[in-house]
C-alpha cells in the first residue's frame, strides 16, 4: 500500500475556505463551514472532513444550498427556539443554532433549538462541543439521507441519524459520545469504496435483505442496518434511537423526516410532495450549575472518569477508554504529523482546485 500524503491543518483549512468562498459564502460563513470539516479530519473522522467538500459543492450546483442565507428564528420561548436555516449549509446553521441555545442556557439554565430548512451539518461532535467552551453540556443530532432500513424491513426509511453528547471535564479530555444510530455511517462505506476494501458483514443488507460485504451495496438498492444489525443483537434499539433523532430533528422542527429527507448522497433523488422543509437538526445546551455547584459537578466527573478508566481490562493491551478519548489523541497526533488523505480524496480536491482555479 502506498504511503498517504499528509497535509497541514492550515493548508486544508485555507483551501476549504477558498472553495466555500467560490460558491458564494461570506468570509464568515466560509470560515465557519471550513472549521467544521477541518475539526472532523483533526479528530480522525475522515469520512466527514474534506472528503465531503465536493458533496457540498454538488448540492450548491444543484441549487439545493443557499450560500447567502437569511436565517431567522420563527418560534421562540425563553428556553426554546426554532430556526429557519433558509437552505443554508448545515455547517453554518448548526453553529448558529448552538449559539442561540447557549445564550438561552446562560439566561435560564438550558437552551433547546430545532432547525428546519437546512442541509448536512458535518460531524455532530463539532456542534455539541461548542458548549464545552463555557463548561456546559452540549447535545446535537440530525436526520440524514434515507439509507437505513428499520428492523424487519428492506425499505430505506431513516438516515444514519447521528447524535452527540459532550460533557465538560477538568483534568481529562471531555466526554464526547458521537455516534451514528446505524451500524455504520455511510461515510465509512465511502472510505471502503475509495480504498477498495470489503466492509464487515454487519453493516449493510442487499435489496432483498441478504447480508453483504460490498461497500457499493447502497447504490444497488441495498440498505444500511440499524445499530445492533440483527433483531437477535438488538437492532430494534438502534431503530428506536434513529427514530428518536428523526422525530426531534424533523417532526419537531418542521423539516422533512423519514424517507422524505432530501439526500446528501448523489445516487438518491429528492422525493416529490415533501412534508417539510430541508433537513432538520436538534440542539441542546445544559448549564451544569443549573443543577448543582460547578465545583461539585467537576469533582464528580473526575471521579467518574478515573473510576471507569481504572476498570479491569479484559486484555491489558486494550485499556478501558472514555468516549472522545481516541479522537482527542488523534487530534494531538495530527497537530504534529498533519492530516492524511487517501488518493481518491486528493483527486476530488484537485478537481475542485481545477474547477475553481485554486491550488491545493
Amino acid at each position: 500500500m502506498s504511503e498517504l500524503n499528509h497535509y497541514t491543518e492550515a493548508q486544508l483549512r485555507a483551501f476549504t475556505e477558498s472553495v466555500f468562498l467560490k460558491i458564494g459564502c461570506s468570509e464568515q460563513d466560509a470560515k465557519q463551514a471550513a472549521d467544521v470539516l477541518i475539526l472532523a479530519d483533526m479528530r480522525g473522522i475522515d469520512s466527514h472532513g474534506v472528503a465531503r467538500l465536493s458533496g457540498y459543492v454538488r448540492l450548491w450546483e444543484a441549487q439545493r444550498v443557499n450560500s447567502k442565507p437569511q436565517m431567522k428564528v420563527v418560534h421562540e420561548t425563553p428556553s426554546t427556539a426554532t430556526l429557519d436555516a433558509d437552505e443554508a449549509l448545515g455547517l453554518v446553521s448548526g453553529p448558529a443554532a448552538m449559539r442561540i441555545a447557549m445564550e438561552k442556557a446562560r439566561n435560564v439554565g438550558s437552551g433547546w433549538v430545532a432547525v428546519e430548512n437546512s442541509n448536512h451539518f458535518g460531524i455532530a461532535a463539532y456542534h455539541a462541543m461548542m458548549a464545552l467552551e463555557e463548561d456546559m453540556i452540549g447535545i446535537a443530532m440530525t436526520n440524514a439521507s434515507p439509507l437505513v432500513a428499520p428492523t424487519h424491513s428492506t425499505e430505506r426509511m431513516l438516515g444514519t441519524n447521528p447524535m452527540c453528547f459532550a460533557w465538560p471535564a477538568l483534568n481529562h479530555p471531555p466526554f464526547v459520545a458521537d455516534l451514528a444510530t446505524a451500524a455504520a455511517a455511510n461515510g465509512k462505506l465511502e472510505i471502503a469504496q475509495r480504498s477498495g476494501k470489503k466492509i464487515p458483514n454487519t453493516w449493510v443488507q442487499g435489496k432483498n435483505g441478504e447480508i453483504s460485504e460490498d461497500p457499493n451495496e447502497l447504490k444497488n438498492g441495498g440498505s444500511l442496518l440499524t445499530l445492533g444489525s440483527t433483531p437477535e443483537n438488538g437492532s430494534h434499539k438502534g431503530y428506536a434511537l434513529s427514530a428518536v433523532v428523526d422525530l426531534f430533528s424533523g417532526v419537531l422542527s418542521g423539516a422533512n423526516f423519514g424517507p422524505w429527507v432530501p439526500p446528501f448522497v448523489s445516487f438518491l433523488p429528492v422525493q416529490p410532495n415533501l412534508p417539510g422543509r430541508g433537513l432538520g437538526h436538534f440542539f441542546g445546551v445544559l448549564r451544569v450549575d443549573a443543577f448543582r455547584p460547578k465545583e461539585a459537578y467537576f469533582n464528580s466527573m473526575e471521579q467518574w472518569i478515573n473510576r471507569f478508566k481504572s476498570a479491569a481490562p479484559k486484555d491489558k493491551t486494550e485499556p478501558v477508554i472514555i468516549p472522545g478519548e481516541p479522537e482527542a489523541a488523534l487530534f494531538a497526533e495530527r497537530e504534529r504529523t498533519g492530516i492524511p488523505l487517501v488518493a481518491a480524496v486528493e483527486k476530488d480536491l484537485n478537481e475542485l482546485a481545477q474547477k475553481f482555479d485554486l491550488r491545493l
